[in-house]
């Protein structure tokens, strides 16, 4: 051990003649995710859709834990302020988004805007169910169809959201679901499926509630399955981001939402 400390600090170290230019950040654009901690979905998402060599797209994990019921949902409200100030602190984001859409209608959309913004005052918030509603106005739905994961007893908030905004709800199917990590493990070809069968035919658009379900994956089959838009939580949130972003090319293999402009307002 001796021989082996005089060796380290016979080495010649040198500090450089001059410090190298730094750019104003690392990429243009930042996008603060706040996610659950059980979350298998949304970060996958956001990298296959959202990240990009000029967006960058960072995570932060708050706890949770099942089951997915309407009070245990409640219990994330006082650890969103924390949330998004552990990522990049004192420095400022193009936007956050909170990842989970039933506690978004159970806490409530300006709740959850208001308690991100004492972190990041000056970052544009988005929220699954308030992106849900600018996609759906964006693809014309008024009439929808809504498939969930979840159980009757958390639906139910998010039909009377959805009606209490004007939306007019043709059918609604829920799965009975109590488990997040479980819902984002239905497959890709049973969520096709499953749209297949709640769509109404008079509803205008599907909404697949939900940001640990895989159905932004698959949005292009179910939109050809169904014949009108599908849009998703995580597939809004995406295009709420991108949009605030300036990204505003059109992307239809991506589904029809993503080849809409985002709503001023």
């Amino acid at each position: 051990m001796p021989g082996w400390m005089t060796d380290m600090n016979s080495v010649d170290i040198r500090l450089a003649g001059r410090k190298p230019r730094l750019d104003d950040r690392p990429l243009q654009k930042r996008i603060g995710l706040i996610i659950l901690a059980t979350d298998h979905t949304t970060e996958v998402d956001f990298q296959r859709m959202v990240a990009s060599e000029r967006i960058g797209v960072y995570v932060s994990r708050i706890p949770y834990a099942n089951p997915v019921t309407p009070e245990n949902l409640l219990k994330m409200q006082p650890v969103l302020v924390e949330g998004a100030a552990l990522i990049l602190p004192d420095e400022a984001l193009d936007a956050v988004m909170y990842s989970c859409t039933s506690a978004s209608v159970v806490i409530g959309d300006a709740r959850i805007e208001e308690a991100i913004r004492v972190a990041k005052p000056g970052a544009p918030v988005v929220t699954p169910t308030a992106a849900a509603v600018k996609g759906l106005k964006a693809v014309g739905a008024n009439r929808i169809s809504i498939l969930t994961p979840y159980t009757v007893e958390t639906s139910r908030p998010m039909a009377d959201y959805f009606t209490g905004l004007g939306f007019t709800i043709d059918r609604f199917t829920c799965l009975g679901f109590e488990d997040d990590r479980e819902m984002a493990r239905i497959a890709p070809d049973e969520i096709v499926s499953l749209a297949r069968e709640a769509m109404a035919p008079e509803s205008e658009a599907l909404f697949i509630s939900c940001t640990a379900v895989r159905a932004a994956q698959v949005v292009a089959r179910v939109e050809a399955e169904i014949g009108k838009p599908m849009v998703s939580s995580n597939l809004a949130t995406a295009w709420a981001c991108l949009r605030l972003c300036g990204e505003i090319a059109s992307r239809p293999d991506l589904g029809m939402l993503m080849t809409k402009p985002y709503p001023e307002g």
